[in-house]
């Protein structure tokens, strides 16, 4: 089993979505802060999703990087 989670980054915050293949939602559009609470927050939901996990992040400038750097740090592929 696929996941496929499409993150679109801002400043303070990030949007952040997940779906398998044939377009199964399993999490709708959810905003996720970026404080270390809330970047724990997305990790643990992340972890909970059966299968393999593959992250889409769009960003723009550096906002992307501590984001990326934790979620790498937890044994997440990324793609940028």
């Amino acid at each position: 089993m696929l996941n496929a989670v499409g993150i679109d980054i801002s400043k303070g915050k990030s949007i952040v979505a997940v779906l398998r293949p044939l377009g199964e939602i399993v999490h709708s559009p959810f905003e996720v802060i970026h404080t270390d609470f809330g970047i724990k927050q997305l990790i643990q939901k992340l972890s909970k999703c059966e299968g393999e996990t593959k992250i889409i992040m769009e960003h723009t400038g550096r906002y992307h990087e501590s984001l990326a750097r934790s979620l790498a740090n937890a044994g997440f592929s990324l793609a940028q």
